[in-house]
């Protein structure tokens, strides 16, 4: 899935020499999200590299080996979601070479390491660990005995390296320079007051500098205190202050603020959120809808909980549009490579941006000839670039690793498009075009209401789902994503089996597990679908289920047959989506801390997932 590094270098005048361990262990906790079965940091003191690493959270870590109060003004940290070696304090980076002079973290896989390792032991290096990334350790160190600077060796060792790839190297030899490249990975360069950062996202040292440079594939390059050095594939310099951007997240952004958890912070930042994504909507929602217009065939591609907002999309261009388009699983998209092609769209859908399964899909497709159009919360990220166009959601950073308010604000992007489209094909009057965009305009306001009004509700209700080991959520049409988004999120973060079942599908099969009980959540739409689903209420009802609705106002006929209900104002199916997902989040999140779990680092998954 994913790692996070950090590395920084800075001027002695900067303190103690212990000032950049404890700057390197907070901007590790801010990356924590993205991986944190062991932790370690290496610094560059006294013409030796220390090391400092161990197996578990960085709290339990740096109470056992004091990651912060390591010396040096050049320090590398990392982060761990494991891929290769199991999580332990000799698999946990960084990893050295055989003489303990090269320090290396990395996020991504090597894929050729087997064969890379075998040569280095040939030629009588010796490992460590059982990690992919230690090849690279062992590379430099060889091609430095051959006489390389280096710059040159470290360099001549990404070419024999093969895979996905974030590197931060330190090396005795240049004490005050931290060594980077990137592919396929996250990475971005903090440019700072004598002292500068890289790291695999921008909130890990946001307390410290706005101005960020997104490093691009294939690019490699150094920091040190007071200077930047990048070039491209081809060996090119790049002129990097040409490249600096100042980005409008404040650190207040990415921190807690007072809530117990990021999760909680940011569901409800939603209000916020959806106000700075309607702000941010530009004439990018033009011409991506200008596109696909144009298009022969429409597909949406995502993971995960991208993937449940695609399906929204994908919904509203059929029911609005007219236009039959199809959504993909991006970890699949090898079924596609032969279909998809010239004349066709793809819209692309990534938190992130740095999706690895959804940027090699839209990879595929461009090759082919198709056009791509990316939704994404991270500006000049590789999926943005490498795309057409890109209409950017304005959520800010999210920590948590359960998606909420990146969830909502790409479900009001999806949505505007939807209209832009249906209105220029002549789908909708211009009228019915306009009052569905006031109606959108609303939700953030409605969103604001929704949690004042349910918090309490939603927590009891999470707290009664704490005895329970499976659960169904049930939703027809629009809402059947909303559902599978809400079933995704008690499991991933309160370790609930959860099944989402398009409800009119629940009687072949799924209602045979349905006992007194039982608890089952009703996604019931101000739609065509509405009394359809008084029938499934009333399948489930017969079984013993526990019937939580969510569920529109004046529908009493509904709310005397179930159990609890979540009562929302009447809305077009288009405006519920982002409403009624919000009380789904807050049932995840307060039956996972009922259990004690923390909901913002869920056991065996990472925020973003950059490896195949």
């Amino acid at each position: 899935m994913a790692c996070g590094i950090i590395g920084v270098t800075a001027r002695k005048s900067h303190g103690a020499s212990s000032r950049i361990a404890e700057i390197v262990k907070k901007g590790l906790e801010k990356l924590e999200y993205r991986g944190y079965d062991s932790v370690g940091v290496a610094a560059i003191y006294d013409n030796k590299i220390v090391v400092r690493k161990g197996k578990g959270k960085i709290s339990e870590v740096n109470r056992r080996v004091k990651l912060d109060k390591v010396l040096g003004w050049t320090v590398v940290g990392h982060t761990r979601w494991a891929t290769h070696g199991a999580p332990s304090d000799v698999n946990a980076h960084p990893h050295i070479d055989c003489n303990g002079r090269i320090a290396v973290v990395h996020n991504g896989i090597i894929q050729n390491y087997v064969e890379l390792k075998k040569e280095l032991i040939a030629k009588g290096h010796r490992f460590r660990s059982e990690t992919d990334t230690e090849v690279l350790a062992h590379l430099i160190e060889e091609y430095l005995k051959e006489g390389n600077e280096v710059f040159q060796a470290f360099k001549r060792a990404l070419r024999r390296v093969k895979g996905s790839y974030a590197f931060g190297v330190i090396v005795v030899d240049e004490p005050d320079k931290i060594f980077f490249a990137r592919r396929d990975s996250p990475l971005v360069i903090g440019v700072g007051e004598g002292m500068n950062f890289i790291a695999s996202d921008i909130p890990a040292f946001l307390e410290h500098t706005r101005n960020v440079i997104i490093v691009y594939d294939g690019e490699v390059g150094f920091i040190t205190s007071d200077s930047i050095y990048l070039e491209d594939e081809s060996g090119v310099p790049i002129d990097v202050k040409a490249r600096i951007r100042k980005i409008d997240w404040t650190p207040d952004m990415a921190k807690k603020e007072g809530y117990p958890h990021f999760m909680i912070k940011e569901i409800h930042e939603q209000p916020r959120a959806l106000r700075d994504t309607f702000r941010g909507l530009d004439e990018s929602v033009e011409k991506a809808s200008e596109l696909i217009l144009e298009a022969r065939r429409v597909y949406f591609v995502a993971a995960g909980t991208s993937y449940h907002a695609c399906l929204v999309g994908d919904y509203l261009l059929n029911v609005l549009a007219g236009i039959p388009s199809l959504s993909m699983i991006s970890s699949e998209y090898k079924k596609y490579r032969k279909s998809i092609g010239e004349g066709d769209v793809v819209i692309a859908v990534s938190q992130s941006g740095e999706t690895i399964d959804t940027l090699m899909a839209i990879r595929v497709f461009k090759e082919n000839g198709a056009r791509v159009v990316s939704i994404s919360n991270v500006v000049d990220s590789a999926i943005p670039r490498e795309s057409h166009y890109t209409i950017y959601t304005r959520a800010g950073p999210e920590i948590g690793v359960a998606a909420t308010k990146t969830f909502t604000t790409q479900l009001l992007v999806l949505s505007w498009l939807s209209l832009a489209v249906a209105e220029k094909m002549g789908k909708l009057g211009k009228g019915e075009a306009e009052k569905l965009r006031r109606e959108l305009e609303r939700t953030p306001s409605l969103v604001s209401d929704i949690i004042a009004r349910y918090e309490g509700v939603t927590k009891k209700l999470g707290e009664e789902l704490v005895n329970s080991s499976n659960a169904f959520y049930l939703g027809r049409g629009i809402g059947l994503p909303i559902a599978m988004e809400g079933a995704l999120k008690l499991k991933e973060i309160a370790y609930i089996h959860a099944e989402a079942y398009p409800a009119g599908e629940s009687k072949h099969g799924p209602i045979a597990l349905v006992e007194p009980g039982f608890p089952v959540i009703f996604l019931v739409f101000e739609d065509e679908w509405k009394r359809h689903m008084l029938g499934n209420i009333e399948e489930m009802k017969a079984r013993g289920a526990y019937a939580i609705g969510v569920i529109p106002e004046e529908s009493d006929f509904i709310e005397e047959r179930l159990d609890k209900a979540i009562v929302i104002p009447k809305l077009e199916p288009i405006v519920g989506t982002i409403v009624y997902s919000v009380p789904l989040q807050l049932i995840a999140y307060y039956a996972a801390v009922a259990k004690g779990y923390d909901p913002d680092k869920p056991r065996n998954l990472a925020k973003t997932v950059t490896v195949e």
